[in-house]
């Protein structure tokens, strides 16, 4: 449902965000625009990043994860995720927060020998995307009616590999927030995607769920 509106006249995407790190883990860059303001080939090359963890194979490579009770600290991830999303990216400040957490377990994987890691080595990028999705009601028959159901405001992420020019490579790893269950929102859940399933990235996945 979400992916049929991951082209260029039909995206729900309305801003990105992120930061570029070096091999070490240190941040290269930021950036936060409104999607539309980008030129036409940078929307389609961003839409098919985001795509990826949208078609990825349920249950997976995207699997569903329920974040621990009473995770609201004040820098918990969960709490960053629902300002985002509440905001819509426009925090530069939570936008560097978040990033600069996901890149720390991702960097925790590479400095410990049993845990695998895709981005060992290498210069990545970390992009986050908004959208607003309007939900329609389904009638009796299961056709889509012009009323709306409910307002879904959701993030995607995506870690890749960059090269020199900040050209995106394979997506490793990202996620989307709130967990899209039964055509409706789960802000207590989130579905996380991993390239090779086999070989997730445990750093990665215990810096946004907590174990």
């Amino acid at each position: 449902e979400l992916t049929r509106r991951m082209t260029p006249a039909r995206a729900s995407i309305d801003r990105i965000a992120g930061a570029y790190f070096d091999e070490e883990g240190y941040v290269d860059g930021t950036f936060n625009t409104h999607f539309l303001k980008l030129s036409a080939s940078e929307r389609a090359k961003n839409l098919e990043l985001a795509k990826t963890v949208l078609i990825s194979k349920t249950n997976e490579q995207l699997k569903c994860y329920k974040f621990p009770e009473g995770d609201m600290a004040y820098d918990s991830i969960h709490k960053l995720l629902m300002a985002l999303s509440q905001y819509g990216l426009k925090d530069d400040l939570l936008v560097q927060t978040l990033c600069e957490q996901l890149a720390e377990g991702i960097c925790s994987t590479r400095d410990s020998s049993n845990r695998t890691n895709r981005l060992q080595g290498q210069e990545f990028g970390i992009y986050i995307y908004h959208g607003i999705y309007d939900i329609p009601k389904k009638g009796s028959d299961h056709s889509e009616q012009w009323e709306s159901e409910e307002i879904y405001s959701f993030l995607i992420c995506v870690v890749a590999p960059v090269d020199k020019d900040y050209n995106a490579g394979t997506p490793k790893c990202g996620f989307i927030f709130p967990a899209f269950e039964d055509r409706s929102a789960e802000p207590g859940k989130i579905d996380v995607f991993f390239e090779i399933p086999e070989h997730p990235d445990e750093g990665f996945l215990d810096r946004i769920i907590g174990q």
